[in-house]
């Protein structure tokens, strides 16, 4: 919170108090000051003899109380001591009270202007984020109250976030729009050509387009893979296993493709990695970094896997020995839709997904997936989840 700004609760009560003494100060001095004026015209009046006398009396009326009362009513008058609420004392406090109404009603209303000012901007910019507006920001007003200020900044955070949002969104759609109509248009194409007469209906040309009908089919379940994951409805089956032992798995598994590109894969853990969660989830991760190793660093000849026991987390990295990539677009690995030049030819046969998903998975475990080049050359790629056993 901006400590330059007053707390809510202190930015009421001081302009309550300030305003509540103020006025009682101010009428007590007006009283005062007129008891004062009339005393210094009255002595001032009377003869210096009795100017003496009344000073005397003035400290010790006892001395003489009928004397006292006697100089009091003549020079003040006979009803100056009226007990009564309609004597000039209750007259006068009254008149003063009138008098301060207004100035007690502007400086209250003045002192709340930031209050009611900061409100009515961030009103405004609320009505304008409703109709769609994601660039509006609300001005923070000078001398609002802290947790004001610090609602306003939040509220300017989320509309920025909510714009980003809106530009990654559009991005998103443009991006899946021709993803999906790639194979789609391919089959289709196909399709039509069989039906002019340009192709023959044989099996080869069938299994092109089954080949595209099924590309279509995996990137539908990849989207909604990442809709479930964004909308926290990623179901998992969470249970205990062996991370090294899934590993391994996996490994045989992709070993005819490694065998293809001539990449050795080799997993270095622990004898005993025993996590709790979905295996087919993170299993499903695994093959996605195993094989974006494949495509884009076969040229390394190897990938080393190594799983560590932190203290209080498990740590998995994949470490390629290929080219790596450009620092500027590590931050943009894991966005949908999203490649590195290298790999844009459909040859590659990324949908630009995988690691979108991959990150979906580990963010569903309560873990994060992070990537660097590595010094010695080549990209590593960093796993992290909670130990769910610590």
């Amino acid at each position: 919170m901006n400590s330059r700004h007053q707390s809510l609760w202190r930015w009421i009560c001081v302009r309550i108090l300030l305003l509540a003494i103020g006025s009682v100060c101010l009428i007590a001095l007006c009283m005062w000051s007129r008891f004062a004026l009339v005393e210094l015209l009255r002595v001032h009046e009377m003869p210096s003899s009795v100017s003496a006398e009344f000073k005397i009396l003035l400290l010790n009326p006892e001395i003489n109380p009928q004397r006292f009362h006697q100089i009091v009513d003549k020079w003040w008058g006979i009803r100056f001591s009226d007990p009564s609420i309609a004597s000039a004392d209750w007259i006068t406090v009254g008149i003063l009270v009138v008098v301060t109404i207004p100035f007690i009603v502007f400086f209250g209303l003045r002192s709340a202007l930031p209050l009611s000012l900061q409100f009515s901007r961030l009103a405004s910019s609320a009505r304008e984020v409703a109709r769609g507006d994601f660039e509006t920001q609300a001005a923070l007003v000078k001398g609002a109250p802290s947790e004001l200020v610090q609602f306003t900044e939040d509220f300017n955070t989320m509309v920025q976030q909510l714009s980003r949002y809106e530009r990654e969104l559009h991005a998103s759609h443009v991006a899946m729009a021709h993803e999906l109509r790639s194979p789609l248009t391919a089959a289709m194409g196909r399709l039509q050509g069989m039906i002019d007469g340009v192709f023959q209906p044989e099996p080869r040309q069938l299994e092109m387009v089954m080949k595209q009908l099924v590309s279509l089919n995996r990137l539908i379940d990849e989207l909604h893979l990442l809709s479930l994951a964004d909308a926290g409805e990623l179901s998992l089956d969470i249970f205990e296993w062996d991370l090294a032992e899934l590993l391994q798995e996996r490994v045989m598994w992709i070993k005819p493709q490694a065998e293809t590109t001539g990449m050795v894969i080799a997993v270095h853990a622990p004898a005993k990695c025993r996590f709790k969660g979905d295996p087919f989830r993170l299993g499903q991760v695994f093959t996605i970094l195993m094989e974006n190793a494949l495509r884009y660093a076969s040229e390394g000849g190897t990938l080393d896997i190594y799983v560590e026991r932190l203290t209080d987390a498990y740590q998995i990295s994949f470490c390629d020995k290929g080219k790596g990539v450009s620092e500027a677009f590590i931050p943009l690995m894991f966005e949908r839709f999203t490649r590195a030049e290298t790999s844009r030819a459909r040859h590659f046969g990324g949908s630009g997904l995988g690691l979108s998903i991959a990150r979906a998975i580990c963010e569903s475990h309560g873990g994060r997936i992070m990537a660097q080049n590595a010094e010695n050359g080549g990209l590593k790629v960093v796993i992290q989840f909670p130990d769910k056993e610590k």
